[in-house]
């Protein structure tokens, strides 16, 4: 019984230790495609090359109930990782990170978005900087 016990107290604390990642995708090469669905929103994702050693990240997101598509578009360095909501969806977190020539992408859950005095403002024409390249924009197609 005190077996049994500790068993399920181990394997609950170590659930309860990681984030929850949903879904997790990553593309490797230039325009090989990725998609995650998890929550209300479907999302495919793709990057291409682009000046120094940047990768432009392409996102689009679709409601599954229909609607208007979103867009994000962000540049990504080696080593940079972004985490963010799409505006009027609550639900996941979507993060991406960047590691070479690997692009993972992934839905968190249970992940609670907070104010950031160091965010990054919204430029004219709606972009956003990047880690100070000022390659990202969001947006509906």
């Amino acid at each position: 019984m005190i077996r049994k016990t500790l068993s399920a107290s181990v394997l609950a604390a170590l659930f309860l230790a990681a984030p929850a990642f949903a879904e997790e995708a990553t593309i490797g090469r230039p325009i090989e495609g990725g998609s995650l669905h998890e929550g209300h929103l479907d999302m495919v994702v793709y990057y291409l090359p682009v000046d120094g050693d940047l990768l432009e990240v392409t996102a689009t997101f679709a409601p599954k109930t229909g609607g208007d598509q979103q867009r994000v578009v962000m540049g990504l360095a080696d080593g940079d990782s972004v985490a963010f909501s799409m505006p009027g969806h609550r639900g996941p977190l979507y993060a991406f990170s960047r590691s070479g020539e690997e692009v993972t992408v992934s839905t968190e859950a249970d992940m609670h978005l907070r104010a950031d005095a160091n965010a990054p403002t919204r430029l004219a024409g709606g972009s956003l900087p990047a880690a100070g390249r000022g390659l990202a924009s969001v947006g509906p197609m």
